[in-house]
Protein backbone atom coordinates (compact mmCIF):
# COMPACT_ATOMS: atom_id res chain seq x y z
CA UNK A 1 0.00 0.00 0.00
CA UNK A 2 1.07 3.53 -0.64
CA UNK A 3 1.90 5.62 2.41
CA UNK A 4 -0.11 8.72 3.45
CA UNK A 5 -3.10 8.18 1.10
CA UNK A 6 -5.40 6.13 3.32
CA UNK A 7 -7.66 7.63 6.01
CA UNK A 8 -6.87 6.89 9.65
CA UNK A 9 -8.62 3.79 11.00
CA UNK A 10 -9.59 3.66 14.68
CA UNK A 11 -12.16 2.27 17.13
CA UNK A 12 -15.63 3.80 16.75
CA UNK A 13 -18.66 3.82 19.03
CA UNK A 14 -22.09 3.53 17.38
CA UNK A 15 -25.10 4.55 19.48
CA UNK A 16 -28.65 3.64 18.47
CA UNK A 17 -31.80 5.53 19.45
CA UNK A 18 -32.96 2.40 21.33
CA UNK A 19 -29.92 2.67 23.62
CA UNK A 20 -27.77 -0.15 22.21
CA UNK A 21 -24.05 0.62 21.82
CA UNK A 22 -21.72 -1.08 19.32
CA UNK A 23 -17.96 -0.85 19.07
CA UNK A 24 -16.40 -1.34 15.62
CA UNK A 25 -13.47 -0.09 13.59
CA UNK A 26 -14.06 2.74 11.14
CA UNK A 27 -12.61 5.87 9.61
CA UNK A 28 -15.23 8.00 11.41
CA UNK A 29 -15.06 8.86 15.12
CA UNK A 30 -18.52 8.35 16.68
CA UNK A 31 -21.83 7.63 14.95
CA UNK A 32 -25.48 7.90 16.00
CA UNK A 33 -28.12 5.83 14.19
CA UNK A 34 -31.91 5.75 14.43
CA UNK A 35 -32.38 2.01 14.02
CA UNK A 36 -30.11 -1.01 14.52
CA UNK A 37 -30.31 -4.80 14.34
CA UNK A 38 -31.62 -4.92 17.93
CA UNK A 39 -34.70 -2.80 17.14
CA UNK A 40 -35.24 -3.28 13.37
CA UNK A 41 -38.53 -5.09 12.55
CA UNK A 42 -36.83 -7.46 10.08
CA UNK A 43 -34.55 -8.87 12.79
CA UNK A 44 -36.96 -8.68 15.75
CA UNK A 45 -40.13 -9.82 13.99
CA UNK A 46 -42.13 -7.04 15.66
CA UNK A 47 -43.84 -4.17 13.84
CA UNK A 48 -42.70 -0.80 15.11
CA UNK A 49 -43.85 2.58 13.84
CA UNK A 50 -41.16 5.24 13.77
CA UNK A 51 -43.03 8.52 14.07
CA UNK A 52 -41.51 11.35 12.07
CA UNK A 53 -43.31 14.59 12.82
CA UNK A 54 -46.72 13.14 13.76
CA UNK A 55 -47.21 11.14 10.56
CA UNK A 56 -48.64 8.10 12.33
CA UNK A 57 -51.23 10.15 14.26
CA UNK A 58 -52.17 12.08 11.12
CA UNK A 59 -52.65 8.81 9.22
CA UNK A 60 -54.77 7.33 12.02
CA UNK A 61 -56.95 10.46 12.14
CA UNK A 62 -57.44 10.47 8.38
CA UNK A 63 -57.97 6.75 7.75
CA UNK A 64 -58.66 5.30 11.19
CA UNK A 65 -62.01 4.09 12.39
CA UNK A 66 -64.00 6.46 14.58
Amino acid sequence: MKAKIHPEYHATTIKCACGKVFEIGSTKKDLKVEICSACHPFFTGKQKFVDAGGRVERFKRKYGRN
